[in-house]
């Protein structure tokens, strides 16, 4: 709910580096042509990405026919962090997300730096991942058989080229593009609920499935619902992406929180659908199988449906994916050079397209990177575990924040929210949630690879300042 104590004669609060803090409206170099319906848009086309078309069924071999109940779970757990997004995003509507809030809530650079390395990791591998895929869909679709190695590689830079020069090109082009994305996307889903509601009333299916747990691998129905809830989170995140557009939406202030709730809970309801659908159709052992399950539910209860079209369908939802997540990587990097944690040549801008074109350069080439030479199939938990650590810290730093006083109103989460949000997301980034040992491992070496790059903008800042003192 809004604040209704602003500010009480203080004056506005200092931002980083010197000067004061702007209104919802000020400070920006970059062009505001986000309004309710393209940001709507952006959240839906950004959560549902390229999960929910790979996730259901690994998600489904860990609970079993109850595969929805984690995917409900996980979206309780989105909905109270978004909570905590909404308040800082409406206190402070500039780019910048999460790794803004922890400067101004800790100001420790260190820790500022980590969680911005770890957003951006989630942005690049979901984004290189979804190129990959775009690839492999698109031989499929051609009907190209057979090991392709190198075309897949091809296609997949190429892509990312593609995207890049979208986004180059301008926020407005890259949100029109999501708009498409994202009505493909929502068509192939809804094509799999209405497929499933279908042969549910023609008597088909196996609807009995939705309440049958796995126990196998957990031992209890607690462990697996919890071991599938940490995964399936991985399905929900998204939402935070929204927040590093904040200086390129309308009024971010006053339509944030609105339009973020009810994204997050069309794709919640959107996530349950799908997986009733999916397990009432197919067993949960067969849909564990393979990487396109909901291919699988369309051919078992629609076999006369062109699944080549379906196919392109899955093809296009991967490919908002990307694009969104280069889109979040970008200005991410643009938001924290300009609160001096990151270089400021990141935070460079084009002056007739605005848009950060260093930053979008720079996010590119790490992608084309990752591309090249990472095997990214066992990156999604990895990607959950980090998103889990950073919204741990986002629920606290508001509390934290709730100290500075800004001049306009904004969105206040009551504080149990944040709290709750805090506990949960902590407790499915540990080991007791049941999480494979690669995720940690994996995690461990990216964070490796962050603090040797912190160590190297450090000891840059110190050779600049002393450059700067001798002169």
């Amino acid at each position: 709910m809004p604040d209704s104590t602003p500010s009480e004669g203080r004056a506005p609060a200092a931002a980083p580096g010197g000067g004061t803090e702007q209104g919802p409206e000020g400070g920006t170099e970059l062009k505001r042509v986000i309004g309710p319906g393209l940001l709507l848009l952006f959240i839906v086309g950004d959560i549902l990405g390229t999960g929910v078309y790979a996730l259901t069924g690994k998600v489904a071999a860990e609970v079993g026919g109850a595969v929805w109940l984690p995917f409900l779970l996980a979206f309780v757990v989105a909905m109270l962090t978004a909570t905590s997004y909404l308040e800082l995003v409406t206190k402070y509507p500039r780019a910048g997300g999460a790794a803004a809030y922890t400067n101004r809530a800790f100001g420790i650079h260190f820790l500022t730096f980590i969680v911005t390395f770890a957003v951006m990791c989630s942005g690049l591998t979901s984004a290189s991942s979804a190129s990959k895929a775009f690839a492999a869909n698109l031989l499929s679709a051609l009907g190209v058989d057979g090991d392709h190695a190198r075309a897949t590689m091809i296609i997949a830079l190429a892509f990312m080229a593609g995207i890049s020069l979208i986004n180059l090109r301008g926020v407005g082009e890259s949100v029109k593009a999501n708009v498409l994305l994202t009505l493909v996307e929502l068509t192939g889903l809804m094509i799999v609920i209405a497929i499933g509601a279908w042969a549910v009333f023609q008597g088909n299916g196996d609807f009995s499935r939705v309440g049958e747990f796995d126990t196998t691998g957990e031992g209890t129905a607690f462990g697996a619902v919890t071991a599938a809830t940490a995964l399936a989170f991985f399905a929900m995140v998204g939402f935070e992406d929204s927040v590093n557009m904040a200086e390129e939406t309308k009024d971010p202030v006053r339509i944030f929180p609105r339009v973020m709730l009810i994204g997050l809970t069309i794709t919640g309801v959107i996530y349950v659908l799908v997986a009733v659908a999916s397990v009432t159709l197919v067993a949960p052992s067969e849909l564990g199988e393979g990487e396109t399950p909901l291919l699988k539910v369309v051919e078992a209860g629609a076999p006369g449906f062109p699944l080549d079209l379906f196919a392109w369908i899955t093809m296009f939802a991967v490919s908002n994916s990307a694009l969104i997540n280069m889109l979040m990587a970008s200005r991410l990097l643009y938001g924290m050079s300009r609160e001096r944690t990151l270089p400021a040549p990141l935070g460079r801008v084009l002056p007739r397209r605005r848009t950060p074109w260093v930053a979008i350069v720079f996010t590119t080439l790490l992608a084309f990177l990752l591309i090249g030479w990472a095997d990214l199939g066992s990156l999604g938990g990895t990607t959950s575990l980090l998103l889990l650590c950073v919204f741990a810290v986002v629920n606290v730093a508001v509390l934290v924040l709730r100290r500075d006083r800004v001049a306009h109103r904004h969105f206040r989460a009551p504080t149990a929210l944040p709290v709750i949000g805090a506990v949960l997301c902590a407790y499915l980034a540990g080991p007791l949630a049941g999480r494979p040992a690669d995720d940690y491992r994996i995690a461990g070496w990216l964070m490796v690879v962050g603090l040797a790059l912190w160590a190297a903008v450090w000891l840059a800042d110190r050779a600049l300042a002393g450059r700067r003192r001798a002169g």
